[in-house]
């Protein structure tokens, strides 16, 4: 089976789908691997690295027209649907609630699609999840960036001029980026606090030494497969009064809170802003997803009552070495659990497959 490696045409992408130890695993494992050339640039693998791991370097024509599989991190751009052929089969992340047209359009072209995103979070997948992978680099990021903006440090210091207080950070939500944006935070020497709308991730927070700042919730229904549910207006009402005094006296906030398959919810308003400190930093990891700031824009820096809001999207390819170093393990622990000597298995009674495989032999398998 030949693995196509495309190289990524989203701006300011620097991450690939397979780098050269990936593909070098693959290969002893009998696939044969087509890399697009320059795919690994931007993430430090040169074309030489993946020759040496024994994959070949070929034009993009070469990988529609020899490829058996097709992987990328991103969704395939229309010029790329466009040169499917019949039966091969696309890896990717592909977002499908959020744009479900993709879907249909690779499904005309009788290929096969796989959502590299749409991963369940079941104990036996978790080494294929790449949202998860990628979020734990992106919560790590979001904390780094917000000290460089930061016209404090983070941690205690005593000098002979005076002793400097520790920073203090909230952060809004506790998932997979969350907590690792709390060590992150914890490792520089702040004060931490956090809160999530689902109450069994207090003790992660403060497994990780953060305070958690609980709400109370009427309802019992908070989580789906792992993610937030959207909450109503009275509990997110709820959430800001309980959060506001560490919101108001926070150096730094990073939002993380994310829905699956609709809009980020706002968590912090124009008026909270107001009241918040000055020189106070905001990053929005949400930003893409609609933002959890109700003053971020994507890719751009905010200063707003005197507080920096920082609405930076593609955390995870400001670190691309290491995002696709994990990517590609996800990808290649994925690939061979759905594949046997024969090919792709496509049991749709498992629940990997199930989730993830999207289109198939021209059929759309998603609603």
């Amino acid at each position: 089976m030949k693995i196509g490696i495309l190289k990524e045409t989203r701006p300011n992408e620097k991450r690939v789908a397979i780098t050269p130890k990936i593909a070098k695993d693959f290969i002893d494992k009998g696939f044969e691997i087509l890399v697009e050339k320059d795919a690994g640039l931007a993430s430090s693998f040169d074309n030489e690295a993946y020759e040496k791991a024994g994959a070949r370097i070929v034009s993009k024509k070469d990988i529609f027209d020899q490829a058996d599989v097709i992987v990328k991190i991103n969704p395939l751009d229309n010029d790329e649907i466009n040169r499917l052929k019949k039966g091969q089969t696309v890896i990717s992340m592909v977002y499908h609630r959020l744009q479900p047209e993709l879907v249909q359009k690779i499904a005309v072209q009788g290929a096969n699609l796989f959502s590299m995103d749409a991963i369940p979070r079941i104990s036996r997948a978790q080494n294929m999840d790449v949202l998860s992978s990628q979020s734990n680099l992106a919560g790590y990021k979001a904390v780094i960036l917000g000290a460089d903006h930061m016209t404090k440090i983070f941690p205690l210091m005593m000098t002979a001029a005076g002793t400097i207080t520790p920073a203090k950070v909230l952060i809004y939500g506790v998932g997979v980026a969350g907590l690792q944006a709390i060590a992150t935070a914890k490792r520089l020497g702040a004060v931490v606090e956090a809160t999530d709308v689902r109450p069994e991730t207090k003790e992660q927070a403060e497994s990780l030494g953060a305070k958690f700042i609980s709400v109370e919730n009427d309802n019992d229904d908070v989580s789906e497969g792992g993610y937030a549910k959207e909450q109503s207006a009275e509990f997110l009402q709820r959430q800001k009064e309980a959060v506001n005094k560490s919101l108001f006296n926070a150096d730094l906030v990073v939002t993380t809170a994310l829905v699956q398959g609709a809009k980020a919810p706002v968590l912090i308003t124009e008026d909270q802003i107001k009241q918040m400190k000055r020189g106070a930093v905001i990053v929005d990891m949400a930003v893409e997803k609609g933002g959890n700031v109700a003053l971020s824009k994507p890719d751009q820096i905010v200063e707003k009552h005197g507080v920096k809001i920082i609405g930076q999207t593609n955390l995870p390819s400001t670190l691309a070495t290491n995002a696709s170093e994990l990517y590609a393990k996800n990808l290649y622990n994925f690939t061979t659990f759905m594949t046997d000597k024969d090919g792709f298995k496509f049991d749709m009674n498992e629940e990997i497959t199930k989730n993830t495989l999207l289109a198939k032999d021209g059929q759309v398998l998603v609603k």
